[in-house]
C-alpha cells in the first residue's frame, strides 16, 4: 500500500490539497481540501485500478472543485 499527497493550483488561482492511499484488494480513499477551507472531500474507492494516477485523482473532485 502506498500513501501521497500533493498540492496543485487551479486555473482560478486556488490551491488544493489531493491525498491519495491504496487499500488492500484493489480499493483507494482518495481526498480533495481547497486550501483555508474546512471542508474535506473524499471517496473511497471499492475497486481502483492502482496505482491511481495523479489525473485520475483530480478529476474525481472536478465537479466540486469547478464550483466557486
Amino acid at each position: 500500500m502506498s500513501d501521497e499527497e500533493w498540492i496543485k493550483t487551479l486555473e482560478d488561482g486556488r490551491k488544493v490539497k489531493f491525498t491519495k492511499q491504496e487499500l488492500q484488494e484493489d480499493g483507494a480513499f482518495i481526498t480533495a481540501q481547497l486550501e483555508g477551507n474546512k471542508v474535506v472531500y473524499s471517496v473511497v474507492l471499492a475497486k481502483a485500478r492502482n496505482p491511481l494516477s495523479r489525473e485520475e485523482v483530480e478529476s474525481h473532485f472536478w465537479c466540486e472543485l469547478s464550483k466557486k
